[in-house]
């Protein structure tokens, strides 16, 4: 029983080991366009927003069509790629793609699926990223 128990107690340590480097996806959806005046922003404020907020975070940011930007983050060997739609009421943050920051156990992966878990650190920049654009809004709607 001891032995059972022990054998047990590595297995459950390799396997919280092994997707310890990983985390469910981040990504906000939907979250408020909002100036501390209460002030509606235009589309083209908007854009500026989230632009200089990726860009004082190192991300490139493509405009690809009004309401929709394209933004990479690369460090290191680590790629990520995030859609952010937006219109002057809300905005998303998407994964889009990444490089060297998936982990997908077994093979649950679904060809053209997003991956199963991420790098935990892609979160931690989408987080950063959503707190800048947030500032970047206020700073605008003043």
């Amino acid at each position: 029983m001891i032995r059972l128990i022990k054998n047990g107690a590595t297995v459950l340590a390799l396997i919280v080991a092994m997707t310890g480097c990983g985390a469910p996806i981040l990504n906000v959806k939907d979250a408020p366009v909002k100036t501390l005046s209460g002030k509606e922003l235009a589309l083209d404020q908007v854009t500026k927003a989230i632009v200089l907020a990726g860009m004082g975070l190192k991300w490139e940011m493509i405009v690809a069509s009004p309401g929709h930007i394209i933004a990479t983050l690369n460090l290191r060997d680590h790629q990520a790629v995030v859609d952010i739609p937006y219109s002057t009421s809300t905005y998303s943050i998407r994964y889009k793609s990444s490089v060297n920051l998936t982990v997908t156990p077994g093979d649950e992966k679904v060809p053209g699926a997003p991956p199963y878990l991420i790098h935990g650190n892609y979160n931690g920049w989408i987080e950063n990223l959503d707190n800048a654009i947030r500032t970047q809004f206020i700073a605008v709607g003043q």
